[in-house]
């Protein structure tokens, strides 16, 4: 497992009952987590002093409880990178923080290509890949189908003050923007692609990743450079081993391009345990 292990405004402090305990700068918010099987003793002080707490509820869906909220958003730092935090109905803040493995990655990749870089980021949601690449020094595309997402992204940009940077912001369905690239002739040296695991498209399409994945993979892989640097999978889908996606990715973008394929579980360190909670995957093809 590749851990995050660099945050200093983020920490995951305990982990019960099918809940965890969770630090975001100086607040303190209690989310449910379905790898959270086990049922230890609460016996850590802060569950106490949690400023809200998010459950879920029977019917669908869920909504948080406020106990001492001090306000409804606020900035956490990861290294020269800031982003806005606030909880929404849907359980999730604005960013998933066990991704700073990726992002130290991607941009090692870029800094060290000593060349000018074209990354896009698929499914970008607020834009901590996208905001990554760009302080590595890459031009990036970022694409999603919400606009709010990508206002928040921007909002998060310059908030790191990278609001200047060559980042192109673009409102689209994923699969469909690809396909105008292809026809376009746009290239890229980097490509992340961060899927969700169930959705629905502006048009109602119905996407399910086990489904869909691997033609959407396939396609994406034509728009790569002759020289690239880079293609990231991630996967939240409870069920579907990082090997699939390493597998899925040695008989796409790995065919015929000659890189190294990797894949592990990602995670973060958990304070009181000691332990590391598994908080999805991601498959790697690099040069």
């Amino acid at each position: 497992m590749r851990i995050a292990q660099n945050w200093e405004d983020y920490e995951i402090i305990d982990t019960s009952g099918g809940e965890k305990l969770e630090r975001w700068g100086d607040i303190l918010l209690v989310r449910p987590d379905p790898q959270i099987i086990w049922d230890t003793p609460k016996e850590c002080v802060e569950w106490g002093r949690a400023n809200a707490r998010y459950f879920r509820s029977a019917s669908g869906g869920g909504s948080w409880q406020e106990y001492r909220m001090p306000r409804k958003e606020w900035a956490i730092r990861y290294g020269d990178l800031r982003f806005k935090v606030s909880p929404t109905g849907f359980k999730h803040t604005g960013l998933f923080p066990e991704q700073a493995v990726n992002w130290d990655l991607m941009r090692e990749k870029i800094e060290k290509a000593g060349r000018p870089v074209r990354v896009l980021n698929l499914f970008a949601y607020t834009g901590g890949a996208t905001l990554a690449c760009a302080a590595a020094g890459a031009s990036v595309c970022h694409v999603d189908a919400s606009k709010g997402m990508v206002n928040w992204a921007r909002e998060n940009a310059k908030l790191s003050g990278l609001e200047e940077r060559p980042i192109r912001w673009i409102v689209d369905d994923c699969k469909k923007f690809v396909e105008r690239e292809i026809r376009r002739g746009s290239r890229y040296d980097g490509i992340v692609m961060d899927p969700p695991s169930y959705g629905r498209g502006p048009g109602g399409e119905v996407w399910k990743l086990e489904d869909q994945i691997y033609a959407l993979v396939e396609l994406t892989s034509r728009v790569l450079s002759d020289d690239p640097l880079f293609f990231l999978l991630n996967s939240y889908t409870t069920g579907l081993p990082a090997s699939v996606m390493e597998y899925l990715l040695g008989v796409t973008v790995g065919r015929g391009r000659p890189g190294r394929i990797s894949s592990s579980e990602i995670g973060l360190p958990v304070r009181e345990s000691g332990f590391a909670l598994p908080c999805g995957s991601t498959a790697v093809w690099e040069k």
